[in-house]
């Protein structure tokens, strides 16, 4: 059985290559402007966030499980709304971007409580 980080890492790596495959796509196939900087954005956090979820492996404790499930959640629902939106025409889909920009955010949160767990 694989240990947990690689797991992590194994997410972290197919979510870090799909937000350049995406952010190539909006850049070199959609032509609204909007669109395309929507979805640029959307892959930039993802991104960023995908690398946020390499690093956590480094790190453990409870507060660093719960920011790898938050940043997880936040991606999909932050970033795949917007995805849903430009690339399958689900409009409504963006409804949820809002709650994943908050899951994102609790996830920093998290990351910085488990210092504290960490301090000695």
């Amino acid at each position: 059985m694989r240990r947990l980080p690689d797991v992590w890492r194994v997410v972290a790596g197919g979510l870090g290559l799909s937000a350049v495959v995406i952010g190539a796509i909006a850049a070199h196939g959609l032509t609204d402007p909007h669109a395309i900087a929507s979805v640029e954005r959307a892959s930039t956090y993802q991104l960023v966030h995908s690398v946020i979820l390499v690093l956590t492996t480094l790190i453990s404790g409870r507060a660093v499980q719960i920011c790898r499930w938050l940043l997880l959640a936040g991606i999909v629902l932050f970033c795949g709304s917007i995805y849903a939106k430009y690339f399958f025409d689900f409009v409504n889909a963006t409804k949820f971007a809002p709650t994943g920009g908050v899951l994102l955010m609790l996830g920093w949160l998290s990351l910085a409580l488990s210092a504290k767990g960490n301090a000695k």
